[in-house]
């Protein structure tokens, strides 16, 4: 067990360091957890799992904030909305094949990619483009689809806050990130509520990979916000490939 534990606390790290910049860490994760806690219900890998995401992102949010603006209207509703659709799919997830939405979230990914390439300028100018009074009607939105998401599924929630930030509402990629972080704190917070009270956590493995989760993601944020926008533009662009591939390997392995 202490090999194991050694081995999920630095993936735990690797993870926190990649979600604080980009987001995605559970892609790194998740499958190692599935992979060394064998025989432990799945659920129970997702609690777990929860509590060091939960700390690591709050440990990132913590490090952007007072050195990044916030717009805070669009990025709270979007948060409290991400928090309640977060704690219904986390509900829904056991009575739904998650695979159902592997093909679409493929697709998605491969579309962003596609325009992150394309769109050299993206994310490297904070130009605010939807009037402010409607900021937080599309927050509301953003919140409710993404927030369902990720306690339903879950991979690559933190890369769609990051796009939807960038390209729908016209933050560069350091407000971005920071906003996605406080929703991302919501989704991790309702979801891991409902691990909790259905108590499916394994604490002895949480609390370590949390530690760990904190001191990648208080790395991560502080590179991030030295290296700027160009660094950040590059790894969102490794992390979504990375993810793309690991979702059409998942994909088409099930058909």
């Amino acid at each position: 067990m202490t090999l194991t534990l050694t081995l999920l606390c630095l993936f735990a790290f690797l993870a926190g360091f990649i979600d604080a910049v980009v987001g995605g860490g559970g892609l790194i994760q998740l499958p190692a957890m599935l992979l060394l806690l064998k025989g432990v219900p799945v659920p129970t890998i997702l609690g777990t799992g929860k509590v060091s995401s939960l700390a690591g992102t709050s440990a990132a949010l913590q490090r952007y904030a007072g050195k990044v603006p916030m717009r805070w209207r669009a990025v709270g509703a979007a948060a409290v909305t991400a928090g309640m659709f977060s704690f219904a799919g986390s509900r829904v997830v056991s009575l739904l094949p998650a695979a159902l939405l592997r093909p679409l979230v493929l697709g998605l990914l491969v579309v962003i990619a596609i325009y992150t390439f394309w769109r050299k300028d993206f994310g490297a100018i904070h130009a605010p483009r939807l009037p402010e009074n409607k900021e937080p009607l599309y927050g509301i939105l953003i919140g409710a689809l993404l927030g369902f998401y990720d306690g339903f599924f879950g991979p690559g929630t933190g890369s769609f806050l990051l796009f939807a930030f960038v390209g729908l509402f016209g933050y560069d990629f350091i407000t971005s990130s920071a906003s996605a972080k406080l929703v991302n704190v919501a989704t991790n917070v309702a979801s891991l509520a409902y691990f909790a009270f259905t108590d499916q956590i394994l604490y002895r493995v949480a609390l370590p990979m949390a530690v760990c989760n904190i001191l990648g993601s208080t790395l991560g944020a502080r590179m991030a916000l030295r290296r700027g926008t160009g660094f950040m533009r590059v790894l969102f662009l490794v992390v979504v490939c990375g993810i793309i591939v690991k979702l059409g390997y998942d994909t088409f392995q099930q058909t």
